[in-house]
């Protein structure tokens, strides 16, 4: 990609982030797609800031024929309109080619939870007699007991944890903190790897990190995601189970549960309270099946 593109893209990222405090996997993401239109444009010999309506369609077009799902396309649409609002409003463009291009329609796709006995399995299939075992069963645990995002799990720091209050302090979207209650099993399993498998797996070695691997370092949202879908095949789930299915399934055995939504709201850390309400449709469907499989009329 050109030099000229990828300085354009790079003040745009300074922006957004000076602006809205954005995470760096936010960042590497608007990053990556915008890198990919300007490599398209490359081909054209047009920059960033000299496209037109028809180049962006065209380049849209081009990931169409490529298969990318209406999600995808979304997504993309959406940080050219990011990119593009902000190059009218620093004079970098006199007019905004993006503004006039419709959004894929896109279903409501509810997020994918397990069932209860599925995390179970999933819970118990880490070998915790290993200190890499150990550590997974914690993390695992530790997942499922908050909710929290794979990425506040990764990042999270030996100081966010007091076992005495039973919380874990992390930082999620925005850098917004908050204070996350663990329940007695989750804090049991954090003592457990604080004490046994951290020390193993560090040799001595500092790490501010709550999690760490057998090179001494941090845990990756990478590692954590491959461990999980190992475990995920061990367990029997047949599945395609992600770190993040764990989060969907913390919110719904919640409500399943007789959890009040603004709680949810506040554990799961999202802003907006409409972002929480879809866990209740996954809620509503789990009493749905359970209905038609036990009652004399369903």
């Amino acid at each position: 990609m050109s030099e000229k593109n990828q300085a354009a893209i790079e003040l745009f990222l300074d922006a957004v982030w000076a602006e809205r405090g954005l995470s760096e996997n936010t960042l590497a993401s608007y990053r990556y797609d915008l890198q990919r239109l300007g490599q398209f444009l490359d081909g054209r010999s047009i920059d960033l800031l000299s496209a037109g309506r028809g180049e962006l369609l065209a380049y849209l077009a081009a990931q169409v024929a490529a298969g990318r799902s209406p999600r995808s396309l979304s997504r993309y649409l959406s940080v050219m309109r990011q990119f593009y609002r902000w190059a009218l409003r620093e004079g970098r463009v006199q007019a905004d080619p993006s503004a006039l291009i419709d959004s894929p329609k896109l279903g409501r796709g509810l997020p994918k939870a397990l069932s209860e006995e599925q995390v179970e399995g999933l819970l118990d299939a880490p070998d915790i007699e290993t200190p890499l075992g150990l550590r997974d069963r914690t993390m695992l645990e530790l997942m499922y007991a908050t909710g929290l995002r794979v990425s506040e799990l990764v990042e999270m720091d030996v100081a966010g944890v007091n076992l005495n209050q039973g919380a874990v302090r992390v930082f999620g979207k925005g850098a917004k903190e908050r204070l996350v209650p663990l329940g007695e099993v989750a804090a049991d399993w954090l003592q457990r790897y604080l004490d046994q498998a951290r020390p193993d797996l560090l040799k001595g070695a500092g790490c501010a990190k709550l999690f760490v691997t057998a090179r001494r370092g941090g845990m990756t949202r990478q590692a954590f995601w491959y461990a999980v879908r190992k475990y995920a095949l061990r367990a029997g789930i047949t599945r395609d189970v992600s770190p993040h299915m764990l989060r969907h399934s913390f919110a719904t055995h919640l409500l399943n549960h007789g959890a009040d939504l603004r709680v949810v709201q506040l554990l799961l850390g999202h802003s907006d309270l409409s972002t929480t309400q879809i866990y209740t449709h996954i809620a509503r469907e789990g009493l749905k099946q359970l209905h038609s499989k036990h009652h004399p009329r369903g």
